[in-house]
């Protein structure tokens, strides 16, 4: 039975398609193409970043590229003080850490009415002042998640900036890019705050000191409730590579979003339909016209969308 309302459901799909054709704008129009799905591309199944040492069970390495003072971040000290389970289990991380370009190894450790709700820390020059801040998530026993930049302050890790709890626990947010949305020059982070109940795709910017938002919109996913995959979103230049566009899926994960910054907030460039939901990490490759995107979807069907 069920596989035959697979089939009805994905026949509709296609009539869909060819009623209604996807289109982004008026100088954007999009088609998606079943692939063969026996073999994904491992970078939309496997997380290939080393695992962490010490760390938490299914905790993987952030490595900075070039040369920066701080070369390697992670979660270490896994405790089980907050029972959410969202990303699969409930071992969160108690403790950041870090190691140096010399070779040195320094953590933070948090209070107990606090855990790194998260698989892997984030490494990036947030503010341009040529220093690595390190981007985490830190949900409180009873509060719930937030946004937390550390910094390293001669041979020590502090919390450098931090916005508010959700203020409810067990409500969770999930980072969905670190990119130059804007055109500050700056690096700015997008999260998509409850991802699971009617997910706010937010954007937050660091001047050094705090953490501030800049634009906010209703109606995104950008993670699967029990799964530890955190990258069910892209980021692509679009036109001549003037403009950073997000791609992540809607709340219901039946769509791909395309988003982008202006001076009113987010605007939306786009929604592509897709058969089943988003369940794994998006591939992007190419840029404007050309780029392509590489979607695994929970019907086991891999999916190309690409503009015509």
């Amino acid at each position: 039975m069920n596989q035959f309302v697979q089939i009805i459901s994905y026949f509709v799909f296609l009539i869909h398609m060819i009623v209604f054709p996807v289109t982004v704008s008026a100088k954007q129009n999009w088609q998606i193409k079943q692939l063969d799905a026996s073999g994904f591309p491992t970078e939309i199944v496997t997380d290939e970043r080393p695992m962490a040492i010490n760390g938490l069970p299914d905790g993987r390495v952030a490595e900075s590229v070039g040369k920066t003072i701080i070369q390697k971040a992670w979660y270490s000290q896994p405790t089980a003080r907050y029972q959410h389970g969202i990303l699969g289990d409930a071992i969160e991380g108690g403790s950041l850490v870090i190691v140096t370009d010399d070779g040195l190894r320094i953590e933070y450790e948090l209070p107990k009415t606090e855990v790194f709700e998260d698989i892997t820390p984030r490494l990036a020059d947030l503010d341009g002042d040529g220093s690595i801040e390190i981007i985490t998530i830190v949900s409180g026993i009873s509060e719930g998640a937030s946004q937390a930049i550390f910094q390293l302050n001669g041979n020590k890790l502090e919390r450098r900036a931090q916005n508010q709890y959700i203020g409810r626990a067990f409500r969770w947010l999930d980072i969905t890019g670190i990119k130059r949305y804007s055109d500050t020059g700056n690096l700015d982070i997008a999260i998509v705050v409850t991802p699971h109940i009617g997910g706010r795709l937010d954007l937050l910017r660091f001047d050094g000191l705090q953490l501030s938002p800049i634009a906010s919109r209703q109606g995104f996913s950008n993670h699967v409730i029990g799964l530890r995959e955190q990258r069910l979103s892209a980021n692509y230049r679009s036109g001549n590579g003037e403009q950073m566009n997000l791609v992540l899926p809607s709340a219901n994960r039946e769509e791909l979003k395309i988003m982008s910054l202006i001076s009113k907030g987010w605007e939306q460039q786009g929604s592509i339909p897709l058969p089943s939901p988003v369940d794994k990490a998006i591939l992007v490759t190419g840029s404007g016209k050309s780029v392509k995107f590489t979607v695994g979807l929970s019907d086991g069907n891999m999916y190309s969308v690409f503009q015509q």
